[in-house]
């Protein structure tokens, strides 16, 4: 299915990426200009230490469009002081402040921490719930774990949740569906070889279905194995289309109609 021209005005939106991190040091005025050439009209750009805050917090009020979120990431936890719910509950008075996270469990690289990230990720839920901001998970090789304590934790009171960069298993993504959570698609879905990934993705309801770049990681064909953009949200928005059997515009439009759902403080 072919991507709209740059400039085409159709909107879409990167529900997630790193515009703080050094990748994009020198550039990051062009590369949201780039975006929304594109045609992307927001982003969420993610804070993955609280130490951060301040500098993410900055981009998002230098540019329109971009919205923040921030927590406290499942491979730092164990270099990172624990954040309190009172912390990140404080940090949500802020009018671009949109989402809780990235959260979540890693156990691929950070399995020795795992106890650790299952407090931190108990902690992040509750400042969700109290603040009724979407919770955004992480999740890689930690599937089991992953569903019984977000099942947990939502018996305990109901929150919001969106699987960022979901590439887990069916299971998990019942599991999540299941809860009222969204699964959300990045560049890892247009590899060649995620076939079985694609199919968990048509299976899902497309009202709980998100887009993001997780820029700078993770760039979709054919720009895969250098540096990820927000601007290329486009070409994973495109696979998604052809997954629903949608046009462009219709399957942007219903993403975005998703997002605003969801991040209901950056609604356009």
């Amino acid at each position: 299915m072919p991507l709209p021209e740059a400039g085409s005005a159709t909107p879409v939106v990167d529900s997630h990426c790193h515009l703080d991190f050094p990748d994009f040091d020198g550039e990051r005025d062009a590369l949201i200009e780039r975006a929304r050439a594109a045609g992307v009209t927001r982003m969420v750009t993610i804070c993955t230490r609280l130490r951060s805050e301040p500098a993410v917090r900055a981009i998002a009020e230098t540019h329109p469009g971009v919205f923040y979120a921030a927590g406290t990431h499942p491979m730092s936890v164990a270099e990172e002081p624990m954040a309190t719910v009172e912390e990140l509950v404080a940090l949500t008075a802020h009018p671009k402040f949109v989402g809780i996270g990235e959260t979540g469990l890693d156990y691929h690289y950070t399995a020795e921490s795992a106890a650790a990230q299952q407090d931190s990720l108990r902690i992040h839920i509750e400042a969700a719930r109290q603040t009724r901001l979407p919770l955004i998970i992480h999740a890689r090789d930690a599937d089991e774990d992953m569903a019984r304590i977000l099942t947990e934790e939502h018996r305990a009171g109901a929150y919001s949740c969106v699987m960022h960069c979901f590439s887990s298993g069916a299971a998990l993504a019942q599991a999540a569906l299941d809860l009222g959570f969204y699964l959300s698609m990045s560049g890892i879905a247009a590899f060649p070889r995620s076939t079985e990934l694609r199919d968990i993705f048509k299976a899902a309801p497309l009202d709980r279905i998100l887009i993001e770049t997780d820029a700078p990681y993770l760039a979709p064909p054919p720009h895969r194995g250098r540096r990820n953009e927000p601007a290329f949200v486009t070409r994973t928005a495109s696979v998604g289309a052809e997954l629903y059997g949608l046009d462009y515009k219709d399957f942007a439009a219903r993403t975005s109609a998703n997002f605003d759902r969801l991040f209901w403080k950056a609604r356009a």
